[in-house]
């Protein structure tokens, strides 16, 4: 790994700052008092305003204690107004004069209102959609959520919708990343599906839609964030979801899963298990041409996987202005694969002229475990916070094949009828990360947040093939390779926001980022030492003249690196004709990102985007005319460019029937050479999603979805239509507590991939079908004190790297 004294001086000058900003802002004094009742008692949970004059703007905001009282540290000298009020009190204020010496507030009395209320029910204004300068929120307490889970949610969100296997798809992408509590929840799409069903929806309180990430986040990635922001109640006690389910389509599925949460005021504990049994297929079917004969290949892969996961964590609030977590999380998931290919041979009046026969038996399993520690010091009273997080992952995982190929007719080449090889393949990922974030408000409306990271990471590979030759195995150099890959980026990040009036907000940021990087492969070409400076700018702006409209505009600049598995050189054969080959000389692709959005009401009535990527990364197979064999390989293609808009929202269509609706386009067009010649591909795209609930008697409830895609164009992929419709029905039991669901997906079992390729010398037809009919039975449970304080929001420093794992 490459190292310079400028980066050393860098990083210790960075994290000097930012230890340092806490004192470099011990400016100001303190403004202090005391609210009581006009009987001289204790005015408790009164907010209280600290207004700066003469414009009346908040300075400062907080609630008094039991006692009544409240401090305002680091006071800026001047003249304000201290304001403090409670719903069932008349509001009260005095103005004081701060300058450098501390400020007494004088006794603030405040009078009962003439009507006295002995309940008191506050209505909240706020709108299904919120939109701000960098998201769009839709607050879950204005839905009717009752019986549903957190994942049913997340279909009302603008741009959000579920694809075969309810993994998240959001603005057509499913390589979104999801947060809960701003913390990454770095599961996989089947984990994560499973565990946002355990989590009923009354334990949200928001989704945020960050589809351009400000400059406090990593600035990998096009997809987005989606942050789930569960309620933090303070209540003491124990409460937890257990949920059990199973599955069939063309095999069996089990799974089960428990989520604890335990409070005790000054410690909070919180515990999550699932476990499962997925049995399941893919076939893979491809049609070549290569010069005047057809190859039909028909690949089965038939995998048998239990997985266990377990993420364990407490918070420990040592005092009121410091708290410090632990968070461990392990992960393991034993396979048995036994996948079959066919390669059948056919000349031009269509007779079958050979065949391949390939059984290709597979033991393995992958597993990883991580370590993150959290301490986060809330400075003072005005919103002045610091957090620190380190964090530890390990991924692991290791497989053993068996393959016999055997070769008839016009297939068999230089005598060869029988070909039997043996694999052992072991690859392991170590990730470290270090990361602090600094919030820190500022006079007039603004806040400035500043924040630094680094994160080094070193892969491991090795595989060893062996070929059977005369009844002893011998070691096969053409297919045998060990891989090494070091990296370490450096990050540091400034952001200013200003809320220039009730209407419009702004906010800007500018993120750098130095990746140092450098491959090696004992037994192939080697990737090229990587030292390069990024900057990534990001402006946003918000504006809502009336409560029900919301106008949004945003930009930022972007990157996308190379996943580790995809640097390996190393070729890994699904069948004696087709292959997957890393790229060790792939470079990241840089992005940029315009968006603009108008939501009136409850409904985004318009989302319009356009992305630009150059140097965008996608597989590209290539053939071998000789050897019939065609390797995909990842390639940077030149440019990508996306125009796209979208329309969605909740549609109340009868008290008893509210549909979802999602409709998106996008006009996609690429030009880049390949294969030494160019490539251009110009096609409009169109989906429509269609989520309706039906709300019926005696707490039972019916669900239809259903999803068109048109054809569209995906790198060198030219994809035909999809489409599927779904059925599902609920019943509520225990009062509320338990849900017994019953699903069919994908009814006529229409579900499938297709798409050509024809470019150069490449021709060839590409479908892919899975388990996508299967009828689920699914019971959850909620037990104990709903209203504990969840899990504290952190946000971890290894989400850019874990999602590059394979």
């Amino acid at each position: 790994m490459p190292q310079t004294a400028t980066l050393r001086s860098l990083t210790l000058s960075l994290f000097c700052f930012l230890l340092a900003l806490p004192s470099l802002a011990q400016t100001g004094t303190t403004v202090k008092g005391t609210v009581r009742t006009a009987q001289n008692q204790p005015l408790g949970y009164a907010t209280v305003l600290l207004l700066a004059l003469p414009d009346s703007s908040i300075a400062y905001s907080q609630m008094t204690d039991e006692a009544g009282a409240y401090t305002f540290e680091k006071v800026a000298s001047g003249r304000y107004v201290v304001k403090a009020s409670r719903i069932d009190f008349n509001p009260v204020n005095t103005v004081v004069q701060v300058g450098t010496q501390p400020v007494q507030v004088p006794l603030l009395q405040a009078t009962e209102k003439a009507t006295a209320l002995k309940e008191v029910v506050v209505q909240g204004q706020r709108p299904l959609l919120e939109q701000q300068a960098d998201r769009l929120i839709m607050n879950v307490d204005k839905l009717n959520t009752a019986g549903e889970n957190s994942l049913e949610i997340l279909k009302n969100a603008p741009g959000v919708r579920l694809d075969k296997d309810d993994n998240i798809v959001f603005r057509g992408s499913s390589s979104v990343n999801v947060m809960i509590n701003g913390k990454m929840t770095y599961m996989s799409g089947a984990e994560l599906s499973r565990y946002l069903k355990s989590l009923p929806a009354s334990a949200l309180t928001k989704v945020e839609l960050i589809a351009n990430p400000p400059a406090s986040y990593d600035a990998a990635g096009t997809a987005g964030i989606i942050n789930l922001v569960l309620k933090r109640e303070l209540a003491k006690g124990m409460n937890g979801t257990v949920s059990v389910g199973t599955g069939y389509g063309a095999y069996e599925k089990v799974w089960a899963g428990i989520n604890l949460n335990y409070n005790l005021g000054k410690f909070s504990f919180y515990t999550r298990l699932n476990t499962g049994h997925n049995n399941s297929y893919n076939r893979l079917t491809m049609e070549r041409t290569i010069r005047d004969s057809l190859y039909r290949s028909e690949n089965y892969w038939h995998p048998v996987t239990k997985s266990v996961n377990v993420v364990a964590g407490g918070d420990w609030f040592i005092q009121k202005k410091h708290t410090v977590g632990l968070m461990v999380k392990g992960y393991t998931a034993p396979e048995n694969t036994l996948t079959t290919s066919q390669t059948v041979q056919y000349d031009i009046p269509g007779n079958a002229i050979g065949h391949v026969h390939m059984r290709n038996p597979r033991t393995g399993a992958s597993s990883n475990y991580s370590l993150n520690a959290n301490y986060k010091f809330d400075i003072d009273t005005t919103g002045r916070s610091l957090t620190v997080d380190a964090d530890l992952v390990q991924y692991q995982n290791g497989t053993d094949e068996q393959f016999t190929n055997q070769y008839q007719a016009h297939a068999i080449v230089h005598g060869r009828t029988l070909e039997e090889l043996q694999s052992f393949t072991e690859a392991a990922v170590r990730i470290y990360a270090l990361k602090a974030d600094y919030v820190h408000p500022l006079a007039q409306n603004w806040k400035l947040e500043t924040g630094w990271k680094s994160s080094w990471v070193r892969t491991e590979a090795a595989i060893r093939f062996e070929q059977q030759q005369e009844g002893t195995w011998q070691n096969d150099p053409r297919r045998t390779n060990q891989f090494l890959y070091d990296e370490n980026i450096n990050a540091a990040y400034l952001s200013l926001n200003k809320k220039i009036s009730k209407a419009l907000s702004l906010k800007a940021g500018l993120r750098a980022e130095q990746t140092l990087s450098e491959g090696t492969s004992a037994t192939m070409e080697n990737g090229e030492p990587r030292h390069y400076w990024q900057l990534f700018p990001s402006v946003f702006a918000s504006y809502s003249p009336q409560e029900d409209h919301q106008f949004s505009a945003s930009y930022s600049r972007r990157i996308s690196r190379p996943s580790y598995r995809s640097l390996n050189p190393f070729t890994f054969y699904s069948d004696p004709y087709t292959g997957i080959r890393g790229n060790p000389f792939l470079q990241p692709s840089l992005s940029n990102l315009v968006m603009f959005s108008y939501t009136f009401k409850n409904f985004q009535l318009l989302s319009i985007s356009y992305l630009e990527q150059k140097d965008f990364v996608m597989e590209v197979p290539l053939q071998n005319d000789q050897t019939k064999e065609t390797v995909s390989t990842p390639q940077n293609l030149a440019r990508a460019t996306a125009l796209g808009f979208s329309s969605g929202g909740t549609l109340p269509v009868r008290k008893w029937w509210s549909a979802n609706v999602q409709v998106q386009g996008r006009l996609n067009k690429i030009s880049t050479p390949v294969q030494g010649a160019q490539y251009n591909q110009r096609q409009f795209a169109w989906d429509l999603s269609n989520d309706n609930n039906f709300t019926l008697p005696k707490d039972y409830s019916v669900q239809l979805t259903a999803y068109y895609n048109s054809p569209s164009v995906s790198g060198l992929f030219q994809n035909r239509a999809s489409y599927q419709m779904t059925i599902g029905a609920k019943k509520t039991l225990m009062k509320g507590k338990a849900t017994l669901s019953l699903r069919l997906n994908d009814i006529f079992d229409t579900a499938r991939f297709r798409a050509y390729l024809r470019y150069a010398n490449v021709d060839m037809y590409w479908q892919n079908e899975w388990e996508s009919r299967r009828l689920n039975l699914t019971f959850d449970y909620r037990f104990g004190n709903i209203k504990i304080k969840a899990a504290r929001s952190r946000r971890t420093g290894t989400s850019e790297e874990e999602n590059r794992v394979n």
